[in-house]
């Protein structure tokens, strides 16, 4: 694929050659990277989800931590890398002395939605393509049986899932094995760009499809009979696993009850900007009665999931067109961002980046819940800026670009949340700055999305190290009981969608709270750069990007130093 003309690439150093000597490592380790890459060579493998697979992860961060001893940066790229590797890599080898590695279970990011959901990036046109989906699909029992090895082993170590997590994966693994499920229909509707498959590669994937569905549903039951009688009932996690897991989303160490409390503080902020929005749309009007008027306008109606993808596609294109040049650096290569709707219906929209080459493009995928069909374009302006431009395709993307100025670990392999999400949520309230959102519906839409980030923050912290509940929502301390209702006051989503989110929270500790804080982070950061003489916000943006998704700590470092 053409490309514009990058920059002189920088002289390769040693330290470079650590990071992508251990880069190559990861994709030998773990094929699916390579497929989420878009690189040859990988596709119907899967890693090894065992104890001994995790430990040899462990092993290779071990050996690149080791390799970087005694090795002085070149340049400033080089000092970046070192502090990101050092820290990234710790905190990994930190997670796996702590055995929660081999204990990965909840309902939106553990193998067993993994192993599933990497055929959504698995390309479809041609017939071999179709042999890969189905040779992988061949791998999927192998795959889970090592997942099931290690789950086996960490309920033998006292470490389970909360009884909540493990109850929805039964759910899940049920409906993937089902005979109407995800490998069921994709065996029936499997297509080339030409027509019907060739008949020996159609009974190859139908075989493949077959032992998919079975091994999915070996995994559900062995969660209903071996597991879940040794879950916990209790959600919460507790300090010490909180704080870890803190510290992996971040990239920074933060103090976990000023950060509640400022996250009460800022929600408290968020809801009396709402107030005052909407008495603009309607004079008088309380914040659900201006949601009425909203959802009540014809003009701000989406029926059906093809208006919602329309829609989607033509706001982001209206985005990189006027915003590439003019706030920000968008190379050619990078304004093609396709907008899907997910082949699930588990909830969620999520982004996903390009190829290493951009012939596959970042995508945003929206995950509707069955039976949605009618959406409100004000609730999600915002989300589409996130997700898009100047979002995370923004910054996913300018990361695989830089490619004469990162190495490979840095530009497709480090990815913290903390940043990347932190970015996302900076991203929208940028463009309200810019007057993307001076419309009165779009900035309540926006608004709504950033009371649900901080709500987040004070229900994770506050459910996890059940802290005291603050007296505008109740009293005692939080319970998941509490922090549902807690959420439903603030989160502007559908009740399919929200026992989604609940139950996100409570399983992957530390990743809600991530957008909010990271965004918190990303400007304290800008204002003390904005302190400087001849600070310029789109020189600003560019070197941040270019630094790619580092740890907060580390991002601090790179730019203010």
């Amino acid at each position: 694929m053409t490309t514009e003309a990058a920059p002189a690439a920088r002289p390769h150093s040693a330290i470079d050659a650590v990071a992508d000597d251990y880069t190559d490592t990861l994709i030998r380790l773990n094929p699916s990277l390579a497929t989420e890459l878009g690189l040859p060579g990988h596709e119907t493998e899967y890693p090894d989800y065992s104890p001994a697979g995790i430990a040899g992860f462990a092993a290779e961060a071990r050996k690149a931590l080791a390799a970087l001893e005694g090795l002085t940066p070149q340049d400033d790229v080089d000092t970046v890398t070192l502090d990101a590797m050092r820290e990234r890599l710790g905190l990994q080898l930190e997670i796996h002395e702590s055995g929660w590695d081999v204990a990965e279970l909840n309902n939106i990011a553990s193998p067993a939605q993994d192993i599933r959901a990497i055929f959504d990036l698995m390309p479809t046109d041609t017939a071999e393509h179709w042999e890969h989906i189905a040779g992988r699909a061949l791998n999927v029992p192998g795959a889970l049986r090592g997942y099931t090895e290690s789950l086996r082993r960490a309920r033998d170590a006292g470490k389970v899932a909360a009884e909540r997590q493990v109850s929805i994966v039964i759910e899940q693994t049920t409906k993937y094995a089902a005979e109407d499920g995800f490998f069921a229909k994709l065996a029936t509707e499997a297509r080339t760009a030409d027509g019907p498959l060739p008949g020996e590669t159609q009974e190859t994937l139908d075989a493949g499809a077959a032992a998919a569905r079975g091994a999915y549903r070996e995994l559900a039951e062995f969660l209903r009979t071996e597991l879940l009688p040794a879950a916990p009932q209790q959600d919460a996690v507790g300090r010490e696993r909180y704080a870890l897991a803190s510290r992996s989303f971040l990239g920074a160490a933060v103090d976990l009850e000023e950060t509640y409390a400022w996250g009460v503080q800022e929600l408290d902020r968020l809801i009396a900007e709402q107030e005052n929005v909407a008495s603009i749309i309607k004079q008088g009007a309380s914040i659900e009665e201006a949601k009425d008027v909203l959802n009540n306008d014809p003009a701000r109606q989406l029926k059906g999931t093809e208006a919602l993808k329309a829609w989607m596609q033509e706001l982001s294109d209206k985005a990189v067109a006027e915003l590439a040049g003019v706030h920000f650096e968008i190379p050619d290569v990078m304004k093609k961002l396709e907008c899907l709707i997910a082949p699930t219906d588990e909830g969620g929209i999520y982004y996903t980046g390009p190829s290493d080459d951009f012939s596959r493009p970042g995508r945003m995928w929206w995950s509707v819940p069955a039976g949605e069909d009618t959406f409100t374009t004000w609730a999600e302006t915002t989300t589409v800026f996130h997700e898009g431009v100047p979002g995370h395709h923004l910054q996913v993307a300018t990361a695989t670009y830089r490619r004469e100025l990162l190495n490979k670990w840095r530009r497709n392999i480090c990815w913290t949340s903390g940043h990347g999400e932190g970015w996302a949520l900076y991203a929208e309230k940028l463009m309200q700055e810019l007057g993307y959102l001076a419309d009165p519906g779009d900035h309540m839409g926006m608004l709504d999305m950033q009371r649900m980030r901080a709500a987040r923050v004070v229900f994770d912290i506050g459910v996890h190290l059940e802290l005291e509940i603050p007296e505008r929502w109740g009293s005692g301390t939080w319970t998941p009981e509490a922090g549902y209702d807690f959420l439903k006051e603030n989160l502007p989503i559908s009740e399919g969608q929200l026992k989604f989110e609940f139950t996100r929270y409570l399983g992957w500790p530390g990743q809600a709270p991530s957008y909010k804080v990271g965004q918190r982070l990303w400007e304290q950061i800008r204002a003390d750069l904005e302190t400087r003489p001849g600070f310029d916000l789109k020189a600003f943006h560019t070197k941040a990007l270019n630094v790619g998704s580092v740890g907060l700590d580390t991002l601090r470092r790179a730019l203010l130093s």
